[in-house]
């Protein structure tokens, strides 16, 4: 009987080990989703470009854009305002921060992190602002749009000249200044983590 007994809660526990063992059953909650809203969705730029949709803009278009939707909250050229600064190139040689920074600054006030002190990549900018500005209608503007609006950040930045047309061939060719300041992540990625 013991062994009977025995027998039986191992079968149990066998087979209650391989139920916790198994995928969960479906619970028919949700829907799948459309390939139309995966599409609308997937709209992430990478810093190679990749991802940059059609379209063109000139900083004079982005000017425009950038006073219509941008400018009460970042200040009329990009100074700052309730929103942090936009524009500002300085420190030329250094990052806004650490010990050659500090050298630099040498008692004066801190400087903001802007797109012309900090950012690496042109194309993050698209990609932040197509999907995050403004902040009372976020991902409202058009490609073109954003476009012109980076256009008109990198010019006020000193980056590219006011004659500049950015689309998904220049913009990727922008060299910012501080890309060389962000280490490059060459992770293989999975178990391989260096």
């Amino acid at each position: 009987m013991t062994r009977l007994l025995s027998a039986a809660c191992l079968t149990f526990a066998l087979t209650a080990l391989a139920a916790a063992q198994s995928p969960p059953p479906r619970y028919g909650i949700g829907t799948p989703a459309p390939r139309e809203l995966v599409a609308a969705l997937d709209i992430d730029v990478r810093p190679d470009g990749t991802g940059l949709p059609p379209g063109s803009g000139t900083s004079r278009e982005g000017g425009e854009v950038y006073g219509r939707t941008c400018a009460a909250c970042h200040g009329a050229n990009g100074q700052g305002g309730s929103a942090e600064a936009l524009v500002g190139a300085e420190p030329m040689a250094s990052a806004p921060f650490g010990p050659e920074y500090e050298r630099w600054r040498s008692g004066r006030a801190d400087v903001p992190f802007t797109i012309g002190n900090y950012w690496p990549y042109a194309t993050t900018i698209f990609d932040y602002v197509r999907r995050a500005m403004p902040a009372t209608a976020p991902g409202t503007l058009t490609a073109n749009e954003t476009y012109g609006l980076v256009a008109w950040l990198l010019m006020k930045n000193g980056i590219v000249p006011e004659s500049a047309v950015m689309d998904a061939d220049t913009l990727p060719k922008v060299v910012m200044p501080a890309r060389a300041r962000f280490a490059p992540d060459n992770r293989a990625g999975g178990a391989v983590v260096r």
